[in-house]
């Protein structure tokens, strides 16, 4: 007899730990609401009652659900949970949004440490009221603008941690990395099929025979941003993953979608929540509710934020409310406004009257984590411009601020400058191509920022806005990198040198000095301080920004995606610009199709 029957048998002196009285319970495996009792002996459901008083001892935690109902506790189905703050740091909002299983990428130190990262992120989310399951990243292996960072050895140490605990497979790929092509980061896909992992699809703009190919290598995909792409997305066999967090709102495609999928088929997640709004508890309680409130069946909600991404990804004993599943329970007041009561977590009490029970944990970070930032002693406001000979007849190719994550391509007539540097192949000294910020043309710059190297790139951007000063981050999307955008180069200079100062983060320049800065030393992308020190700082950044004249959404989430070539538009590399779709690097000169001949690059050699 093991440890559960006891309390399930109801025998004499057979107490619970924990119940739940009163409540509804949904009950996953009916999809129906049943008006039971839910009893629990450690970190399992032991049985769903009639009446649970038999069981209730001196010793017994009683939540009390009447008139409220009880479900199992949220899973969000793809999220960051290592950007911007930590996973611990979020912990008490994630829990406060009825939260208690994450499906996260490992996009801080996974992307930048590969297996020893996400050997970090595993001992640092053990343990956590929030049961935390980690994708490795692709992207080290990743060869389609420049030459993958990680060797056959990473790969292999990469694929190994596919046999983890809580390593549910592969995390998101970028549909351009392999469709029509064989690159090294296939053998960690082939890995993660071979021990019953999943692969995570990126598949922004896929569609077609390329979507009929993808499907070939994912199993689910988060990307879709309209009714029709998910319903191609599930006729190809396709696992769809709506998301409604800081960035996208995709659900009301889903909800227009939805008569036409089979429900059993959907998840539901964030795919990232600001620390302003985990501050607030915004989270998958919301997510439900908005999915109940555009039209989607509450039953069919649920579902997606629970069983069906642990059908998915392979959580096992997540996901439901019976017998011998874990104790991850939820008290909402109703089903249309979610509003998060109680939450159990494997058993324990960890959110009451709807705040969290629960601290963070304050454990410093391993030193070889916060040593990612620097760049050249010596970098000079030329770093920051152009050569002159890039673009003979003074007419650049360069990025235009889209919508969203996009940057598309244009051309923009930047100023001619003078300033301190080496001359160039082919440009007199100090003839340089730099920003006009009267006509709305900034420079963007990109430095490989892991070794210290004087490797990079300087393309220029419209549509930003910016008058005065610049802006640098390390926070830069599937890159190891340092971007700037500058009105002025000798601003760049300083706000780049205040990041690698910082070992990672923001900083604003303006007029020579620092008028805004935010520390991320976790890769470089993240930070460990306490979650409204880092909220206070993002509108710090946001409002000299403002300051500076910039008026777009999001100008922060802009820099951070400059580089990332999982929208499929004109980005930055090292070396040049990624035209995505065309998967070629192309330079500056707009009458250039391919290479980067007339791209300047001062590395002699690749990392």
């Amino acid at each position: 007899m093991n440890e559960l029957q006891p309390v399930a048998l109801e025998r004499d002196e057979a107490t619970a730990d924990l119940v739940v009285t009163g409540g509804s319970v949904y009950g996953s495996n009916r999809r129906a609401v049943l008006e039971r009792d839910v009893a629990v002996v450690g970190d399992r459901i032991a049985a769903l009652l009639d009446d649970a008083d038999a069981v209730v001892g001196p010793e017994t935690t009683v939540i009390d659900a009447s008139g409220r109902y009880v479900l199992p506790g949220l899973i969000d189905a793809h999220t960051h949970a290592d950007l911007k703050v930590t996973p611990e740091r979020a912990v008490p909002g994630t829990l406060e949004s009825g939260t208690t299983s994450i499906v996260t990428e490992t996009s801080g130190l996974g992307l930048h440490f590969g297996a020893r990262g996400v050997e970090t992120t595993l001992e640092r989310t053990a343990g956590s009221p929030v049961t935390t399951y980690l994708a490795v990243p692709p992207q080290p292996f990743v060869d389609t603008f420049e030459p993958p960072r990680g060797d056959a050895d990473a790969l292999e140490d990469c694929a190994d941690l596919l046999e983890r605990d809580r390593v549910i497979g592969v995390g998101e790929i970028d549909w351009i990395h392999v469709v029509g092509h064989e690159p090294p980061l296939s053998k960690l896909v082939d890995a993660a099929h071979d021990s019953g992992g999943v692969v995570v699809g990126h598949g922004a703009g896929c569609r077609g025979d390329s979507l009929r190919a993808f499907a070939t290598v994912v199993d689910n995909d988060h990307e879709a941003i309209a009714a029709e792409g998910m319903r191609e997305r599930a006729a190809a066999g396709v696992h769809v993953v709506g998301r409604c967090g800081s960035n996208r709102d995709d659900l009301p495609a889903l909800a227009a979608a939805a008569p036409d999928l089979d429900p059993a088929s959907v998840s539901l997640s964030t795919d990232g929540i600001d620390p302003d709004e985990l501050l607030e508890g915004v989270g998958m309680a919301d997510v439900v509710a908005r999915a109940i409130e555009l039209g989607i069946p509450a039953q069919d909600a649920i579902d997606a934020a629970t069983r069906n991404p642990a059908e998915q990804f392979g959580l096992e004993g997540r996901g439901r409310i019976a017998a011998g599943a874990y104790a991850d329970l939820l008290v909402v007041d109703d089903l249309e406004s979610m509003g998060v009561e109680t939450v159990v977590a494997n058993g324990e009490v960890v959110v009451a009257d709807g705040s969290a029970t629960v601290a963070p944990s304050t454990d410093p970070y391993p030193d070889y984590v916060t040593e990612m930032v620097s760049i050249d002693d010596g970098v000079g406001e030329d770093r920051f411009t152009a050569p002159a000979s890039a673009a003979p007849d003074g007419v650049v190719r360069a990025l235009a601020v889209g919508s969203g994550l996009v940057t598309t391509e244009t051309v923009a007539e930047p100023a001619v400058t003078t300033v301190e540097g080496d001359a160039v192949a082919g440009g007199a000294a100090g003839d340089r191509l730099g920003p006009d910020p009267n006509a709305d043309v900034l420079t963007a710059t990109l430095l490989d920022r892991t070794p210290a190297t004087d490797r990079g790139f300087t393309g220029f951007l419209t549509g930003f806005g910016l008058e005065s000063g610049a802006v640098a981050t390390s926070a830069t999307w599937e890159r190891i990198g340092l971007t700037t955008v500058a009105a002025d180069p000798a601003d760049a200079v300083v706000a780049a040198r205040r990041v690698a100062e910082l070992n990672g983060g923001f900083a604003v320049a303006r007029d020579g000095d620092v008028v805004a800065d935010l520390e991320l030393p976790v890769a470089g992308v993240a930070s460990n301080a306490p979650l409204e020190d880092v909220a206070d700082g993002y509108e710090a950044l946001e409002d000299a920004l403002r300051r500076g004249g910039v008026e777009i959404d999001d100008p922060l989430v802009t820099l951070e995606t400059l580089t990332f070539p999982g929208v499929p538009a004109l980005k930055l590399t090292p070396s040049g610009y990624a035209d995505v779709l065309g998967q070629q690097v192309v330079g500056l000169d707009p009458e250039t199709e391919a290479g980067a001949a007339d791209v300047e690059s001062d590395s002699e050699s690749e990392t």
